[in-house]
Parts: C-alpha cells; structure tokens; sequence
C-alpha cells in the first residue's frame, strides 16, 4: 500500500509565511508538517509516499531530493565533492514527488498519481493535518465494509465542510455548514479501491470533494469511520503555533518520538 498526500494548494490563510513556502513544508517542531504526516503512516508500517504538489512544488522537491543534507550534519571534502555524513538518520521511506499543475483541483492531482499505484487499496489524506488516527482499525474497517472508499470523521471546528451520513454511510457532503448536524467532517487519512480513480479525470477542473465524493455518495459506496481522538490541521498561524507548542511540551499526540 501507499500513501497519497495532496501537498499543492496555496495555503493563503497562513499569510506571508506561504509566500516563499507551500504549506505542507511549515515547519512544527523543525520538521514540515508533512513529514510529520509521512511519520505517522510510517508508525504503521506505510512508507510508499506519492507527494502530489502544485504551489512551489521545487520546494518540496529539493527537500526530497537533499533530504540526506538537510537532515543530517555532514563532512565535504571541498576539492573532490565527496560528502561524509556524520552519525547519518535517514527514514527508510520510498518518496514519489509528481508535480501535479499549479491550479489543478484535487481529483486532477489524485488522477496523475494512477500509474504509480498498484491494484488494491491505498490511504490519501491532506497536506496540512496530523492526528492520532490508529490506522490499522482504519484499513480493518474499510475492509469491513467493501465500499470503493472511507474517510475518517473528525469532530474540529465548525469552520470546515461537514459530513452527513447514517449507519457509516456517507449521504451528504456539505462545505462549511452553518448549522452542524453529525458535527463530523473530512479529516483526510482516507483509504480508497483503486478503483475509485475511474471517477476521477486529468482535466484540471476535476475536483475530488465536490465531484467524485458528492457521485460515490449518492451510489452508497463511501463510508465514515468515526475518529474521536486527537485531529488538528494546519489553517491558520494560530493553528501552527498550537502544534509548536504542543511539540515543545512533549504532549504531540499523533507520533512516537
């Protein structure tokens, strides 16, 4: 199995600190925010990564591409090049990074990812939110249920899009309700068939919430699996400075250090 994750919107809430970086590359306790998310598949035993950028999608790439570097402290023999790193710590993960355009809606971006990806199931989730997910019981469920594919619930913020749904099944998906229902919404760590990708087209225009979520949920194939433990993304300074503290303290709930 592997991990998609959506790492090519713009990030415009976070202001100027989005302007020289794409926000799945802010930085929590040192580290982006999306190797805290890489982190957290790879706790459980996923370590195939397909990254789909779009904004400053060099950014993201040259940290792959000099992860060595950038991670660990190193000796260079100047006049040969020769590079020694000193007590190096490197992941031991398989990384994809496919630029996906710049304006591309999701369902585009996901749709470029097909002919990395075996038949079977695989987890997506967004560039931008931790949690405690056990991931696991979520691919358990999944397998459960037999649907093209399942999106774990969270319960945030009423600021977010809300998801509607009755025994696990998703009815309904509404963008930034005004009136809270279920009081669950999309917390990304998804896992989908394969399969499902044949809703989804390379036009740029294809988007995947409000496109072949609002389809598969009228055909009764996407269900919810209900996630009451830790959920956090980043959206706003605020929000980063929540996870920074919460990385400080030692009380980051959603990795083992």
């Amino acid at each position: 199995m592997k991990a998609l994750i959506l790492a090519g919107g713009y990030g415009s809430r976070l202001g100027s600190i989005t302007e020289s970086l794409p926000k799945p590359m802010v930085e929590v306790g040192g580290k982006p925010i999306l190797w805290h998310i890489m982190k957290i598949y790879a706790g459980y035993g996923v370590k195939e990564f397909v990254i789909l950028t779009g904004y400053k999608s060099s950014v993201i790439k040259n940290y792959f591409a000099n992860y060595s570097v950038l991670n660990n402290d190193f000796k260079v023999e100047l006049e040969s090049g020769k590079i020694t790193f000193l007590k190096p710590e490197n992941e031991d993960w398989d990384v994809t990074v496919l630029d996906t355009g710049l304006d591309n809606l999701k369902g585009s971006r996901i749709k470029q990812a097909e002919p990395y990806l075996e038949d079977g199931l695989h987890f997506i989730t967004y560039g931008d939110g931790v949690a405690d997910v056990n991931m696991d019981e979520l691919l358990t469920f999944h397998k459960s249920h037999g649907k093209l594919i399942t999106l774990t619930g969270v319960k945030p913020p009423s600021r977010f899009g809300e998801l509607n749904y009755s025994g696990n099944q998703l009815t309904s998906f509404e963008e930034k309700p005004q009136i809270s229902s279920s009081g669950y919404i999309n917390g990304g760590f998804m896992v989908f068939d394969k399969r499902m990708l044949s809703h989804l087209s390379l036009e740029k225009e294809c988007d995947f919430e409000f496109g072949a979520l609002e389809k598969l949920a009228r055909e009764g194939e996407v269900m919810v699996y209900e996630h009451n433990g830790f959920w956090e993304c980043v959206d706003t300074d605020r929000d980063l400075n929540y996870l920074n503290k919460l990385w400080s303290s030692g009380e980051a709930q959603w990795i083992k250090r």
